[in-house]
């Protein structure tokens, strides 16, 4: 998940990650939820006990596009954006579910652990359940205690705590890890990540870049889009096959995102105007090289 949305997570205060500012309780940004109090704890605990009541499965509606994509990528490393806790990771590279991982996390027995015995027993878990195929993940996520997590218990094999949204360039550590970058992925941000951060990191990739981007239906990915298509990435999706994120808070983020995707020509009915957010998957590739 990324500090992935309920919400976002790699961003937030200028865009990404969550949504901005608050730290408490469940606040609004545009009508949306966000949940800044639990993108940046010292474990997870707290981010699975606040969205299982959610469903939010959006890491889990990923997981065969990622793994799929992260198998044509041609080696090289994969870039999680808004990664917090390393979800992603953890279903790219293990045989685990999210299912699994909620039931974990939320167990009473865990419960009275500190972090750091959590992550003894974490690392053991995830090198227990490592597939053979695993690939180089690294995490961009301003939530530093959740990156220092995820790298703590073998999910990240590197993480990077910097907000592109704000225009600094990449530090001179993140550079030099995109040389090595070949997927860029994405379940939670796409409605707070802009142009900036893509721009910012695929000036410093050296190879065939891919991205694979589940966004919300309530904002236009057409800007990024643009973006990529700059560094010679084609972006492809189809419109009509969406993915569930999660149930909505209450009513009122209902009648945002109903709205939202009408302002943007789509049709709610069976989506959100049932009961819950979705997403599109937007896959982008190298335009291949003209004779």
């Amino acid at each position: 998940m990324s500090g992935s949305e309920p919400g976002a997570g790699s961003t937030r205060g200028s865009g990404s990650a969550g949504a901005a500012g608050s730290t408490g309780g469940t606040g609004s940004t545009g009508g949306k939820a966000r949940f800044d109090d639990i993108y940046d704890r010292p474990d997870p605990r707290a981010y699975f006990s606040r969205l299982a009541p959610l469903e939010y499965e959006i890491p889990q509606q990923a997981q065969p596009a990622f793994r799929r994509a992260a198998a044509e990528r041609g080696g090289g490393t994969v870039l999680d954006l808004c990664c917090s806790y390393g979800i992603n990771a953890a279903l790219l590279n293990h045989d685990v579910t999210l299912a699994e991982l909620y039931a974990r996390y939320t167990d009473p027995a865990v419960r009275e652990l500190t972090s750091a015995e959590l992550a003894v027993r974490d690392k053991e878990f995830y090198a227990a359940r490592r597939r053979p195929d695993a690939a180089p993940v690294i995490g961009l996520d301003v939530a530093g205690h959740a990156l220092r997590y995820a790298r703590e218990v073998g999910l990240l094999d590197d993480g990077f705590a910097e907000n592109l949204e704000e225009g600094a360039d990449p530090s001179p550590r993140l550079r030099a890890a995109m040389a090595d970058v070949t997927l860029l992925t994405l379940t939670g941000g796409g409605s707070y990540l802009t142009r900036r951060t893509f721009a910012a990191l695929l000036a410093w990739a050296r190879r065939p870049v891919r991205v694979s981007a589940f966004v919300l239906r309530t904002v236009s990915y057409r800007p990024i889009e643009e973006c990529l298509a700059t560094y010679g990435l084609r972006t492809v999706a189809d419109p009509s096959r969406t993915y569930p994120q999660r149930l909505f808070t209450d009513a009122a983020e209902q009648r945002f995102a109903v709205e939202a995707v009408r302002a943007l020509g789509a049709d709610p009915t069976g989506r959100e105007a049932e009961s819950r957010f979705h997403t599109v998957l937007y896959e982008s590739v190298p335009d291949p090289p003209r004779r």
